[in-house]
């Protein structure tokens, strides 16, 4: 074992170090979780240039808000057609919409980016807590204007987010910040590929994905257990990537990237196994399913909605915001958003 590990080390190009875990058995995709299309109908807009609208924002006048790869930050109208606001110089993920009609971009190179409609950028925030912002990804805002946002990863950029789950070193962090006085506070860290945030109606607790462990973190932001952190959903179907803040209606919305990979699963026990595969060629790695699915959780962290599509749909999903009846798509690397109607029932029950 000494020799396999010392060989390892020196063919250990990608500089991993993975941790062994035992990720739990997938539940059975049954009842809601059973198989369907309901993503298949999607609407697609197309990009005018490049591709990864990788989130997806709404502002109060039906304007969709996304972020390509090439660092251009668009807005949809109503019919589909799209105009660039401005370019960050980096790479645009979660983004919101201001009270003020500004936008909050969490920008996977810059960090923290406050934007207005004449393409003025403001760094909010490239560091905290002692500690670059190197993985900036997503984020939710209370009604105070208060801040939350998660930095994935302190080994990998998100350009090499596939070797942070890899490794499974649980280095991402969920972080608060003010942006009138300044202030940032560390809500939970340890956590597996911080991901996608949301905020309960109340704002008395905050959800973070993890990515790497197939969960939802939850964070009480209010009374007697205040700070206290606690697994809210464990053991998704798929790999969670952005989600949103309830709606009206009680819905978390969170969209998997893709279904659970079972060569993935499989290799997670085995430290070498895993410095092995991220050392692979790209073509020879793991390749997640290319399959659509989103899912509606209640407040109980029960799963109320699953829209999947069937092979070859609108994926890799990575971005899901309701507005206007409509559930708006953003993908890592699509070359357009899509939309689908707000579903009434439970799908696949």
């Amino acid at each position: 074992m000494g020799v396999m590990s010392s060989t390892l080390d020196k063919l250990n190009r990608a500089g991993v170090h993975p941790v062994a875990w035992h990720p739990p058995k997938p539940p059975p995709l049954t009842g809601v979780l059973a198989p369907n299309t309901a993503l298949d109908a999607a609407q697609r807009w197309k990009l005018p240039a490049g591709e990864g609208p990788e989130d997806v924002a709404v502002d109060p006048d039906g304007h969709v808000v996304t972020g390509g790869v090439d660092g251009t930050l668009w807005r949809f109208d109503s019919s589909g057609n799209a105009e660039a606001i401005v370019n960050t110089g980096g790479r645009p993920l979660g983004v919101e919409v201001l009270d003020d009609g500004r936008y909050l971009v969490c920008d996977a190179e810059r960090g923290l980016l406050r934007i207005d409609d004449a393409g003025r950028i403001e760094v909010l925030a490239d560091e905290a807590i002692g500690r670059r912002i190197l993985a900036c990804n997503n984020s939710a805002i209370g009604r105070d204007g208060i801040v939350y946002f998660s930095d994935s990863s302190a080994r990998f950029p998100i350009v090499e987010h596939t070797k942070d789950i890899l490794e499974h070193g649980g280095t991402g962090r969920l972080l608060r910040f003010d942006p009138k006085s300044g202030e940032m506070d560390l809500l939970a860290d340890g956590l597996n590929f911080a991901n996608g945030v949301g905020l309960a109606n109340d704002e008395s607790y905050v959800l973070v994905a993890e990515t790497g462990s197939y969960r939802i973190t939850r964070v009480e932001l209010t009374g007697p257990r205040s700070g206290e952190v606690s697994v809210w959903h464990d053991n998704l179907p798929g790999i969670p990537d952005n989600m949103v803040s309830q709606t009206a209606a009680g819905i978390f919305w969170v969209a998997l990237y893709s279904p659970r990979m079972p060569l993935l699963d499989l290799v997670a026990p085995y430290p070498a196994l895993r410095t092995l595969t991220a050392n692979l060629p790209a073509f020879l790695q793991p390749t997640p399913p290319h399959r659509g699915w989103v899912l509606g959780l209640n407040s109980d962290g029960d799963i109320v909605h699953s829209l999947q599509s069937s092979k070859g749909g609108y994926a890799p999903l990575t971005g899901v915001r309701e507005a206007d009846g409509w559930l708006y798509l953003g993908s890592l690397t699509a070359d357009s958003i899509a939309r689908v109607p707000v579903p009434t029932a439970s799908a696949g029950a």
